[in-house]
């Protein structure tokens, strides 16, 4: 079976690690997104070399046979946040880059919602249990927020923070 405190790695890191320009682009993306290190932009990564490798296996796939099984996989990213529009194709699945998917993480839709006033305090705001999504506390900072979640995102109601926005919000 293997330890449940030991979960399966759900990342890979990069086939060269010591490359500049990539070492430069990582740091890039670790200090604009906030992340705590780089195993999480690698998991972003992997998750995203995952979706654009289903696009490829679809597009060796005869057209027929391709037509059925793209849609189930374009819904699902679309629903995930990843892909702009319901409308789009494998074309724009083999597009995406790792923004599309750090631009989706809780942490930063917090921050770009103006719940914080950085990314690194939104990071905070998570870890302490500050926000929810629907009522519920999350506690993750990289948790993928869906659609459907999107507009769920706020302070959890017990909150100091959700008090003194209820107090704001009723003084004007």
């Amino acid at each position: 079976m293997g330890d449940p405190k030991k979960p399966r790695k759900k990342w890979r890191g990069p086939t060269h690690p010591w490359r500049k320009e990539q070492l430069i682009e990582e740091m890039k993306l670790v200090g604009e997104y906030g992340l705590r290190n780089k195993r999480e932009l690698w998991i972003a990564r992997s998750l995203l070399r995952n979706i654009r490798a289903r696009a490829r296996e679809l597009l060796a796939l005869p057209a027929e046979e391709r037509i059925k099984l793209e849609k189930p996989l374009i819904e699902k990213t679309y629903k995930a946040g990843i892909l702009p529009s319901p409308e789009a194709s494998l074309d724009d699945i083999l597009g995406l880059t790792v923004r599309d998917v750090l631009e989706r993480r809780l942490q930063t839709l917090v921050y770009r919602k103006g719940l914080a006033k950085s990314m690194y305090h939104a990071r905070q705001l998570i870890t302490h249990g500050h926000i929810a999504i629907g009522g519920r506390r999350v506690r993750s900072p990289g948790y993928l927020v869906s659609r459907e979640e999107e507009e769920l995102i706020g302070f959890y109601p017990l909150s100091p923070y959700a008090k003194a926005a209820a107090e704001e919000g009723g003084e004007q």
